[in-house]
């Protein structure tokens, strides 16, 4: 009775609940009690759009409340990460955020949009997308090390393409000092034509890409950014087991809200991510999508994404890399 009286009491002052003592608390506990919305930065019908909806469907089962996704394109993503930055803490406006628009446009723009460690709370990881180091058949390399022996052999004479920084950037990271030539492509789809053709070397691709053409005898994939084998090319090692330790760079998804959203629904949200994410029917349609979906809490997630950061910032800074 006594807390009653002092909600009421604060109420008619103007108060609000979350000025009392165990507000935050009971506020948590009742959270969600409407509708989420997902912001994602890119157009419906794209990898991402295709991700955030299957993890959107997956979230409103395990919250019970339904999950909408709103599409704001453009901007690399940087329009979507605004609207969610200026929005209110209370948990019901999320972010799927991408490293292009969390970590590229930060690094990479004159101005940066926005401070990435300020203007977000880290939620949870969505895991990361499949990348692939793929060559043509034609070339004669069958590993890794064959493949930087060839190119220290001839500096300038290979090529690479990319069509994203994070594939560019880990190129860089793989090769080092060693030269080769890098074409930047819009998509990843006209890249991977002019690779079939031999006018291009060597390229990082996505799991969407890769898996039919390797099955086809006509690329042959090296190694893959994730963390452990991807179960689309099982037979291709990771960076670790060949000892590439300085790949670590890779394309990857994750969960922010506001700044300032209360540490127990970020703790709350991050738990039911990582709890969708593991659900089967989830799981097995992500890996299709080639995307490698995991959860973490809300600190291992902020020191995954400032190690990514900066290892993105170092590569930029070390190789004097300018986008347009």
């Amino acid at each position: 009775m006594r807390r009653r009286n002092l909600t009421l009491a604060a109420l008619a002052a103007g108060g609000t609940l979350a000025m009392l003592p165990g507000a935050a608390a009971w506020s948590a506990e009742r959270y969600p009690d409407k509708p989420l919305r997902l912001i994602v930065g890119f157009a419906p019908g794209g990898g991402a759009d295709a991700l955030t909806r299957i993890i959107a469907e997956g979230l409103s089962k395990q919250l019970g409340q339904q999950v909408i996704v709103e599409n704001r394109p453009g901007a690399d993503g940087v329009l979507a990460a605004q609207a969610t930055s200026s929005a209110k803490p209370d948990g019901y406006t999320l972010l799927m955020g991408t490293n292009t628009a969390m970590v590229a446009a930060p690094t990479l723009r004159p101005t940066s949009p926005y401070d990435p460690f300020k203007a977000f709370a880290p939620i949870s990881s969505a895991g990361q997308f499949s990348m692939f180091l793929v060559v043509p058949s034609s070339l004669p390399v069958k590993n890794v090390n064959e493949l930087l022996a060839m190119v220290a052999a001839k500096p300038g004479a290979y090529n690479s393409a990319s069509s994203n920084s994070a594939s560019e950037l880990a190129m860089l990271q793989l090769l080092g000092e060693r030269k080769v030539v890098n074409a930047r492509y819009k998509g990843d789809m006209q890249a991977m034509t002019d690779l079939l053709g031999g006018q291009i070397h060597m390229m990082f691709t996505t799991g969407t890409l890769a898996p039919s053409f390797v099955k086809e005898g006509r690329i042959r994939a090296l190694v893959t950014l994730l963390p452990q084998r991807s179960a689309l090319l099982p037979d291709v090692p990771t960076g670790g087991e060949l000892g590439l330790g300085k790949l670590t760079i890779t394309p990857w998804a994750g969960f922010f809200g506001p700044p300032g959203l209360p540490k127990e629904i970020s703790e709350k949200l991050s738990q039911e991510l990582q709890n969708t994410l593991k659900r089967p029917e989830v799981h097995a349609q992500l890996v299709q999508q080639g995307f490698e979906g995991y959860g973490m809490s809300p600190a291992k997630f902020a020191e995954f994404f400032r190690a990514q950061y900066d290892a993105f910032g170092a590569t930029v800074r070390q190789h004097n890399v300018k986008f347009e």
